[in-house]
């Protein structure tokens, strides 16, 4: 791999396997909807523009060797139509794109989400089928966008897609500084019993899938066509690891439990009053919010083991860690309240 092509590459994870590249000596092209100086003085050259726009994304494609396909509308609220035409519509501008340029590669950043249906899930493998029973228009999306890239491998593009979960780390911009202003404002609750165990993917970890993917493609070709969960060695029981890192931050520990019966109830009312009052904003609470804060999920990590080589280099505690020193030098004097 000499080239390659980061969409999103201006969000969290596009953005850190955008500079992975670069560190390793590849010629990156990013493409967003907006500019990235710092992208930019680190040598990727940054194209701004939309995924929905084919002949923007054909002009992003031109010359590369492998493309990551990051971008994508995260996420679960918003009108369908929106998720439809960039998680949907914009994946399958990026097939095209990606055939017409003779791309040799296409690794897709998928979620663990598309397999997700009301139920508890513990240790399952990729086997397990897609769900039927979404709760959220970007969980639908997904797997229709899942489904069009692994359909799209052959001898002349193979294709993988990667199921992270809950990323986090240093730079995160949407997970951990919504937990804080939660968790700051004393409004998280635990849902259900509070022994649900969840996977967790650290962003380094992740990164370093997403370049064994597109590694693997590249030399055998056992992954062309499939899709792999990518987290940690083990789960971690989801509100410990919280409080955890509440601790760390001295942030008051969650405590206070909401049955999960009462939360989806709440999410029901709660949804069909935004719905009809079309807010744009997120309902504070959701089904979908309510089922992932109460049921396990977590899956079998052996395909990527096997086939992509992939072992989390950064365990959980040294991510804590990094996560801590990272929010204190990035925290203003007056919140610095984690040391």
């Amino acid at each position: 791999m000499h080239t390659a092509l980061v969409t999103g590459g201006g969000g969290f994870i596009g953005s850190a396997i955008a500079r992975r590249l670069l560190r390793d000596g590849i010629r990156v092209t990013v493409l967003g909807r907006n500019r990235y100086p710092a992208l930019s003085a680190a040598g990727a050259t940054c194209l701004r523009g939309d995924i929905r726009d084919l002949t923007c994304v054909e002009q992003a494609c031109a010359g590369q060797d492998v493309v990551f396909h990051v971008a994508a509308k995260a996420g679960i609220w918003g009108p369908w139509p929106e998720y439809a035409a960039i998680n949907v519509d914009g994946t399958a501008n990026v097939i095209r794109a990606c055939r017409r340029n003779r791309v040799r590669a296409l690794v897709h950043t998928s979620t663990p989400s598309v397999v997700f249906d009301r139920r508890s899930l513990e240790g399952v493998d990729e086997s397990i089928p897609y769900a039927r029973r979404t709760l959220c228009h970007y969980a639908a999306s997904k797997i229709i966008a899942e489904k069009l890239v692994l359909a799209a491998s052959g001898p002349d593009l193979k294709t993988t897609a990667l199921r992270p979960h809950l990323v986090w780390g240093p730079g995160d911009t949407n997970l951990i500084p919504r937990l804080l202003a939660r968790g700051r404002a004393g409004t998280l609750k635990m849902v259900g019993d509070g022994k649900n165990l969840v996977d967790i993917a650290y962003i380094d970890n992740v990164v370093d899938a997403h370049l064994l993917a597109a590694e693997e493609l590249g030399t055998r070709g056992e992954a062309a066509g499939r899709a792999f969960f990518i987290a940690q060695d083990e789960p971690v029981n989801l509100w410990q690891w919280i409080n955890d890192l509440f601790d760390r931050l001295n942030i008051p520990r969650v405590e206070k439990r909401v049955p999960f019966a009462v939360a989806h109830a709440a999410g029901v009312l709660l949804e069909m009053t935004y719905t009809l009052l079309s807010r744009r904003q997120e309902p504070p609470m959701t089904r979908f919010v309510a089922h992932q804060l109460a049921r396990s999920h977590w899956f079998s990590g052996a395909a990527a083991r096997r086939i992509l080589g992939y072992r989390p280099a950064v365990s959980t505690a040294t991510g804590l860690e990094r996560l801590q020193q990272w929010l204190w030098n990035t925290s203003p004097p007056s919140a610095r309240t984690c040391c």
